[in-house]
């Protein structure tokens, strides 16, 4: 499989990307139905971190049937790709006792379908090309990840790459500011802001809306508008987890 994968502009309806969703599918669909998706003709670009945590992460493979539902590969979607040789110790403790209690046969299958998520996806939009990861672009060229994601990488490269793709906070915690060239922005997650945070044109919008009881809410960002709902304050606030 490619480990990015391209969409060609959506001239039908709309395309959002959405943060961290951590296995709260039926508050993610609440905060589809308050912005009005249509199924029919919108898409829904997803950061990754589709499991641990929420009460719904069985539901996962659904959401992974839906034709208009596309996520890259979050660190804790790598787990379960990895189920059989990751520290479960500390996966579990972040969330992922609930893969301990699935039969052999459903591991093999959610593992399955987890393996086949890209680790970055562009979008074709009206403005220009969007770029998707989890948690961060590890270059100041978007053009450079396309290279490094390529199947000509080399094997200990690749995995450096995947992981800072996947686990990375420097951006934000650096505050950096620099952005990255080639696209018209870079969406990602992995690290809850209290409201989205744009750096150059590296947009955060894990806005935690796996946590609820802590006032966390679903963003979704129009990527050809690269307007939020709800819409972005005045002061974007941040503050990692």
């Amino acid at each position: 499989m490619s480990l990015i994968k391209r969409f060609t502009r959506n001239t039908d309806g709309r395309d959002f990307a959405v943060g961290d969703i951590h296995g709260c599918f039926t508050l993610l669909q609440a905060a589809l139905d308050r912005a009005g998706f249509d199924s029919a003709v919108d898409r829904l670009f997803s950061v990754g971190d589709l499991v641990d945590r929420g009460p719904e992460c069985r539901d996962v493979l659904e959401w992974l049937g839906k034709p208009w539902f596309h996520p890259v590969r979050g660190n804790h979607d790598d787990y379960v790709c990895r189920f059989n040789t990751c520290d479960t110790e500390n996966w579990f403790y972040n969330g992922g006792a609930w893969f301990a209690s699935l039969a052999w046969d459903e591991q093999r299958e959610f593992a399955a379908q987890f393996r086949e998520l890209p680790i970055a996806i562009e979008v074709e939009t009206e403005g220009g090309l969007v770029g998707i990861v989890h948690a961060d672009c590890p270059f100041h060229d978007w053009g450079q990840l396309q290279i490094e994601l390529s199947e000509l990488a080399e094997a200990k490269r690749l995995k450096l790459v995947k992981n800072t793709c996947m686990w990375s906070r420097s951006r934000i915690t650096d505050d950096d500011h620099a952005g990255v060239k080639g696209v018209r922005a870079v969406v990602c997650g992995h690290t809850p802001v209290n409201a989205p945070v744009v750096l150059g044109n590296v947009f955060h919008i894990d806005t935690a809306g796996w946590l609820p009881h802590m006032r966390g809410y679903f963003t979704l960002l129009n990527l050809s508008t690269l307007e939020s709902i709800p819409p972005m304050p005045a002061k974007l606030d941040w503050v990692a987890a």
